[in-house]
């Protein structure tokens, strides 16, 4: 399947303004959380505070994600890379706490505050605000060639699928908001997503 992808215009221009002041502001303001963010995770368990791994982006291209370590030391070796086609219409949220999650972790998690570090990918211009999430290069080798339409843009911070209730919607159903959000994507739509998303992790519907 050939996949055009759309030229860049004066919007991507602008969206691109927008995340790179946006996300350098924030980190301006939010750096002493940050700080004592990193602390809280290295004083709970041993291991480094930050946690980067390989998530594909734009256009396929592999890039490295930051985000706050949630999970004990060697807990990525013990994870299963599943074939999506055998789950995709599963939960994709299981219940149950998973025990490789740290105290502090699974704090993190329930406020997405571990998430925070990405505005260094903004700024760097790995991700945007808003767009679909990223995934890991052993799941996205198991999408079928319509799946990969999510990479016309940017991955985000949050997007659609994250907005319209993550924890009650199977993976099927969030890569189809990902392609709705491509098909869609606009102004107007990226400032309703990030009026939403506070409400949504709040509620703890968009973890």
């Amino acid at each position: 399947m050939n996949i055009e992808f759309p030229p860049r215009n004066s919007h991507a221009a602008v969206r691109r303004l927008r995340d790179l002041t946006a996300s350098s502001l924030a980190l301006a303001l939010l750096w002493p959380i940050i700080a004592l963010l990193a602390l809280m995770v290295k004083l709970d368990s041993p291991g480094p505070a930050v946690y980067r791994q390989t998530r594909v982006g734009y256009r396929g291209r592999p890039f490295t994600l930051y985000k706050f370590r949630t999970m004990v030391v060697g807990a990525e070796a013990q994870q299963k890379i599943e074939d999506f086609r055998t789950h995709k219409f599963q939960p994709l949220k299981p219940p149950g706490r998973d025990p490789r999650v740290t105290r502090i972790g699974w704090m993190l998690r329930r406020t997405s505050l571990d998430e925070l570090l990405q505005l260094l990918n903004v700024v760097k211009g790995d991700m945007s605000l808003v767009g679909p999430r990223p995934e890991t290069p052993g799941i996205v080798d198991t999408f079928p060639p319509a799946y990969h339409l999510r990479h016309q843009t940017r991955p985000g911070l949050t997007g659609l699928a994250q907005v319209n209730g993550l924890v009650d919607i199977t993976y099927h159903e969030k890569v189809m908001y990902d392609l709705e959000y491509v098909k869609r994507q606009s102004s107007g739509l990226d400032l309703a997503i990030l009026l939403r998303t506070p409400i949504m992790i709040l509620t703890g519907k968009g973890r």
